[in-house]
């Protein structure tokens, strides 16, 4: 699921070095915190969170497949 996020992200940024995405578990949530250039934060919302919005249903469904819950924060 990390590298999912990853190539979504790295795609959508213009600094893709700068993308750095962290997993951290719990019992039954996985929290993965995405990092990357404060010029590219907007990028990686989008126009009223829709893009990553869209990111957090693709987790959400690969997340659900394994029987667990996955939040996405995109952390400054």
């Amino acid at each position: 699921m990390k590298s999912v996020i990853e190539t979504i992200a790295r795609a959508l940024v213009e600094s893709p070095d700068e993308v750095q995405v962290t997993e951290i578990d719990g019992e039954k949530t996985i929290i993965f915190e995405l990092r990357c250039n404060p010029q590219d934060v907007g990028k990686v919302i989008g126009k009223g969170g829709k893009t990553v919005g869209s990111m957090r249903t693709i987790l959400n469904a690969m997340a659900s497949r394994r029987g667990c819950k996955a939040v996405l924060e995109v952390v400054d």
